[in-house]
């Protein structure tokens, strides 16, 4: 959202600054052809950006409204909040890998992989002797 508000007022600022080049360009035009003075030249030009600067506070001032009212209509997420639901996850997480029933459980599974381990081996010892003595 941030980025089309952004690409809009590039967009319109881009806009501007052609709209400048070209007004520019015809008032100086118009001097040289002598349809208009120094003066009157320079007076169009002034005139023309303050009105768009002025229409471009205004435009800043009904996008950010728009943003404000948007925004409130829906519950958005700051960047603090889930921050700090990151911050309490991490502090699970670590609760967690060092509490008892888990270390326990990270224990019994140790001795069952051992076990299995174990087995295996006996297992293959077993099936080794009775295929040679096939």
């Amino acid at each position: 959202m941030k980025d089309l508000i952004k690409n809009f007022l590039y967009t319109g600022v881009g806009l501007v600054a052609l709209a400048s080049e070209k007004v520019q360009s015809v008032v100086d035009d118009l001097v040289e052809q002598g349809k208009l003075s120094q003066e009157e030249g320079k007076k169009i030009v002034d005139d023309f950006f303050k009105t768009s600067e002025s229409k471009r506070e205004e435009l800043e001032n009904r996008i950010k409204k728009m943003t404000e009212n948007l925004t409130g209509k829906f519950d958005f997420f700051s960047k603090e909040d889930v921050d700090s639901v990151c911050d309490r996850l991490e502090e699970l997480e670590d609760k967690l890998t060092e509490s008892e029933p888990v270390k326990a459980a990270k224990a019994a599974v140790s001795n069952v992989a051992e076990e299995v381990v174990e087995t295996v081996k006996a297992v293959k010892k077993n099936v080794r002797k009775k295929v040679e003595g096939i």
